[in-house]
């Protein structure tokens, strides 16, 4: 008899290939990647490092963790990594076991500005709960604001810096936030979760000279297995020669057990996968492709925060046509076989729940194999949902927006125009397999 989870997985297997992902931290991993995630690999315990572990019989999991470190120790050039994390949220916490203490201060780009949860949200977060924060944010042309930079950081004194994004569709200038960190002695550490396959493949700057410590997620643009790496830079080892010894020991005992180890292969695999030429082809595609979306999005219509993109990802502005619409739009685009993510924007009308923004980005359609062209006709779409989905603005009164989100989401599930598009969709869709070189 055949449980219930594999028919799940065939559903979902089937969803993926029929929709379109424009979701930005989202992937498809290889073959090669895919098939050690599912291999005996799971069935050991390693808890430890290569070479000193506390369980026995880690002889090839050490030797695969090895070639993991440095693969990617060559892929950056750096001289250490510590590939255990299980997330990206866990690795940045760890970068602040290691190297702060309770209540020092640490600053981070805010979050409706396109910063993460983890580089300081105040109340709601660790990184707010256990440490003082201030948050910088945008200028005029939704640029990071580094005039603010400097003077918030003269006037706060943080002991660490955090450069990185998760809905910042801008290059980060490391070089500006280096200079800031040595005017005030702090810790400089660059969060490249989104951009590290960018990265590698000379299609972003890298934060390598500048940043002390480096932390990215291995999934999103990186395109491996859901996981982190934790990475310290010469500079960081010249400012504190035991640094790379503090990150491993708060990875543990400090916050985790055993590494996951067919991650640690997928890591691996994937470091070799970004190795090669093709790679730099794929993410030059990717830029491409996003840029070809936010120019025709512009093209019918749709206002983007900073007016376009440098990098994977881009965030529609949907205010004109009303505020907190994003929640919306992004369930009304799945129904018609696109899925995105409702994101903050600058000066943000609505909140974190209900936000007047949607966030796009092309690393899995890019894998898939999509040019410049279906790009354009996906901003044709985006545009149909959106005029769809937005006749009606979202009531203020909390029960009242319940009371309509249920009405509005069965009825776009049974919207003849959104399902005429889910059809559209679907065949464009069947030419493109999940992954391709």
């Amino acid at each position: 008899m055949t449980d219930i989870v594999f028919e799940l997985i065939q559903q979902e297997d089937r969803r993926q290939h029929d929709k379109i992902g424009l979701i930005a931290s989202e992937n498809h991993i290889s073959p090669a990647v895919s098939s050690v995630l599912s291999s005996n690999l799971n069935s050991k315990y390693s808890e430890g490092y290569p070479g000193r572990r506390y369980y026995e019989g880690n002889q090839v999991v050490d030797q695969l963790e090895v070639l993991a470190q440095d693969r990617i120790k060559k892929l950056f050039g750096v001289p250490y990594v510590n590939v255990q994390p299980y997330s990206g949220s866990s690795a940045n916490t760890a970068i602040y076991f290691a190297l702060l203490e309770p209540e020092d201060m640490i600053m981070g780009l805010a979050l409706a500005s396109g910063g993460h949860l983890t580089h300081g949200h105040p109340r709601v977060t660790f990184s707010g709960k256990y440490f003082k924060t201030v948050q910088f944010g945008l200028n005029q042309e939704a640029r990071i604001d580094f005039d603010q930079v400097r003077a918030l950081a003269h006037e706060h004194k943080p002991k660490l810096i955090m450069a990185g994004n998760t809905a910042y569709p801008f290059e980060l200038d490391f070089a500006q936030f280096r200079q800031i960190a040595d005017e005030v002695g702090a810790w400089l550490i660059a969060d490249v979760s989104h951009i590290s396959g960018l990265i590698v493949a000379g299609e972003h700057p890298s934060p390598v000279p500048h940043a002390d410590v480096i932390m990215s997620t291995t999934h999103k643009t990186f395109r491996g297995p859901r996981g982190a790496m934790i990475m310290v830079t010469d500079r960081g080892l010249a400012r504190d020669p035991k640094l790379s010894t503090k990150i491993d020991a708060a990875i543990i005992p400090g916050l985790q057990g055993g590494p996951h180890n067919a991650t640690t292969a997928g890591i691996a695999i994937a470091a070799e996968e970004a190795s090669r030429p093709e790679f730099k082809q794929y993410a030059r595609q990717i830029r491409l492709n996003a840029t070809a979306l936010a120019e025709e999005l512009k093209a019918v219509g749709f206002k983007l925060v900073g007016d376009g993109t440098q990098t994977h990802l881009l965030v529609v502005d949907l205010t004109s046509y009303g505020p907190s619409l994003g929640t919306q739009v992004a369930f009304a685009l799945d129904v018609a076989g696109i899925y995105a993510n409702r994101n903050s924007i600058p000066d943000e009308p609505g909140s974190p729940f209900y936000p007047s923004g949607l966030r796009l980005g092309t690393p899995l359609v890019t894998t898939r194999g999509f040019k410049e062209s279906e790009m354009k006709i996906i901003a044709h779409w985006i545009k149909r949902v959106a005029d769809i989905s937005t006749k009606t603005a979202l009531p203020t009164d909390k029960v009242e927006r319940q009371t309509f989100l249920t009405a509005f989401k069965k009825e776009m599930n049974f919207n003849t125009e959104l399902l005429a598009i889910a059809a559209e969709v679907k065949t464009l869709t069947q030419p493109f397999p999940l992954f391709q070189w």
